[in-house]
């Protein structure tokens, strides 16, 4: 069984996005972690209906912002070894590859999401990147 500590480094898969982050308190069967970088940008679309673009809701999701505060259960955590990547780096990584892999197959769903998540990049997450 994994035992972590507060300040202890984490990898967490959050949402549909995976995020490095700092445990800053064990809640029970959950971690409390702050987001020191995004690993994996969440998934656009709805995650319940994947590959589907008419009748259901597209979400637009965006990735945690710095220091952003998220309630992970315990066995989606796992230790970190490494440097922690700048915040707007790991965000800007994230983002092309998540964009690659959506231009890798041309159907609607992933031009609806490469739509969405251009329209992220443009809107939310240009502060991160300078």
């Amino acid at each position: 069984m994994k035992t972590f500590l507060p300040g202890d480094l984490v990898r967490a898969h959050y949402r549909s996005g995976t995020y490095i982050g700092k445990i800053v308190e064990d809640r029970g069967d959950r971690f409390l972690i702050e987001v020191l970088a995004v690993h994996k940008h969440p998934l656009q679309g709805d995650i319940h209906h994947p590959n589907e673009t008419k009748g259901v809701f597209f979400h637009e999701r965006k990735a945690l912002a710095f220091k952003e505060k998220m309630n992970v259960k315990k066995p989606a955590v796992h230790r970190f070894e490494g440097e922690v990547p700048n915040y707007g780096d790991s965000l800007k990584q994230a983002v092309s590859v998540a964009k690659d892999k959506l231009k890798a197959k041309d159907m609607a769903f992933n031009q609806l999401a490469l739509q969405k998540l251009t329209s992220l990049e443009e809107k939310e997450y240009q502060a991160y990147f300078n």
